[in-house]
């Protein structure tokens, strides 16, 4: 299915000292990005926001991309309408798909007016430098249409899509992102604020443009348990020809645990309640993100690279972050010790069913049985740190040799090769703390 990147962190334009040229920061790194094995980007929001300097989730004017003097600036934070358009075609150039980040629960930036049919004021009158949809308290819950739609965030404007003009406006936006953009797809925000129904409109929609008719990908962000989570899938998927995946956020807390937690079971990891273990088809899989920075919402912080182990190598979606490939240095280019490696285990090697051969406490086995042109792969993940660790399985290639392709762990030496015998048993070892994968030689 292909490895996405999200092609951003917070205040990436500041830290990386590119403010106003983060599309064209990213880029500059596609060439190093398509030879890596990725296949697709997640950008940040690119409509104008309530501030000159704001990561795109207080959307303000949709339709100005970096076009209108307003709000602070012509630019967004991360470049200019142009720029913006040479960074999708230059992907589309390489091969590679482009998903939007789409904020349609709120909006911010608005003036302060009086809505008679509530008797309140509210920050609910927009007046855009585009031109497009001017909104005002009708547009906003509570609202005439529409008193409320679920949750909203942060006491910014909450939008009301019962309202026609609301409505007209998202698919107007949707439509401009994908026609006139050449966006690929979406990933929705916040969708536990606001109806299936309207992403489910969004992502049924024949979108026509010079490449011909586009069905957009769509992957929701819910931070719910996985309950929560497959009755939302259930709710949009629902009689569609475009089915919609899902961030899974139960299997990231588990890899957090994993990394971070002393004495974390690896059964648990064998076990159901997540995205990839109930609907694999539907399941982007992540490691870390954007709002894992720290408070109530912190990232990993050891052995990382475990984590990264388990999602390319198992059924899902993969998303590798920008911040923990580039910045912190995790994806290292030429080795077989980081996420590049993984990567290409996970294009060339990740296919068929996946099978846990072998798990307890400090062990997990996995086999990939191969399909088409994916080869198949063996998978160990160690959770000792004083030794390395490893254990005979059954596999489904007998009188195979294998090679170890991809690895790491608290012991510098490289796993040896090894083989199954005719019954198509094996020996598979992983360094402590640490990971191996090997691949039929």
């Amino acid at each position: 299915m292909g490895v996405l990147l999200q092609a951003f962190y917070w205040d990436c334009p500041r830290d990386a000292g590119v403010e106003h040229k983060w599309w064209r920061h990213v880029t500059a790194r596609l060439d190093q990005l398509r030879d890596a094995g990725f296949t697709a980007l997640w950008l940040p929001p690119c409509s104008k926001a309530a501030s000159a300097t704001s990561m795109g989730y207080d959307p303000f004017d949709y339709f100005d991309l970096g076009e209108f003097d307003q709000r602070g600036a012509v630019e967004t934070w991360f470049g200019s309408k142009a720029d913006l358009v040479a960074l999708v075609e230059a992907a589309h150039a390489r091969g590679m798909q482009v998903y939007a980040d789409a904020v349609y629960n709120h909006m911010s930036g608005g003036e302060n007016e009086y809505n008679p049919d509530y008797r309140r004021d509210g920050w609910t009158r927009f007046r855009p430098a585009s031109g497009r949809y001017e909104f005002d308290f009708a547009c906003f819950h509570p609202s005439r249409f529409q008193r409320g739609d679920g949750e909203a965030w942060g006491g910014m404007a909450d939008l009301c899509h019962r309202n026609p003009l609301v409505y007209d406006a998202i698919m107007a936006h949707t439509n401009m992102l994908i026609t006139e953009i050449g966006f690929d797809g979406f990933r929705f925000d916040f969708v536990k604020g606001y109806g299936a129904w309207m992403i489910r409109s969004i992502h049924e929609r024949q979108y026509v443009c010079g490449r011909g008719l586009v069905f957009p990908f769509g992957v929701g962000e819910s931070w719910s348990s996985d309950g929560e989570i497959d009755a939302w899938l259930d709710e949009i998927n629902r009689y569609t020809d475009n089915p919609m995946s899902a961030f899974d956020f139960p299997l990231r807390y588990r890899l957090k645990d994993m990394c971070d937690s002393y004495g974390y079971s690896l059964r648990r990891l064998a076990e159901g309640g997540t995205v990839a273990a109930e609907r694999p088809d539907r399941a982007v899989t992540f490691v870390d993100n954007h709002d894992f920075r720290g408070g109530d919402s912190p990232p990993i912080i050891n052995d990382k690279l475990m984590a990264y182990a388990f999602i390319l190598t198992h059924p899902g979606y993969p998303c590798v972050f920008w911040k923990d490939y580039f910045e912190d240095a995790l994806g290292q280019p030429g080795s077989p010790r980081g996420i590049e490696a993984l990567v290409a285990a996970h294009e060339r090697s990740a296919g068929g069913d996946a099978i846990v051969r072998y798990v307890d406490d400090d062990l997990y086995v996995m086999e990939r049985a191969g399909w088409k042109a994916a080869t198949g792969l063996v998978f160990v993940l160690n959770n000792r740190g004083d030794r390395w660790n490893g254990t005979f399985v059954d596999t489904t290639r007998p009188n195979t040799a294998y090679r170890p392709i991809a690895w790491s762990g608290r012991d510098g030496a490289a796993p040896e090769p090894t083989g199954t015998a005719p019954d198509g048993r094996g020996q598979f070892w992983a360094p402590p703390r640490g990971y191996a994968v090997y691949i039929p030689a």
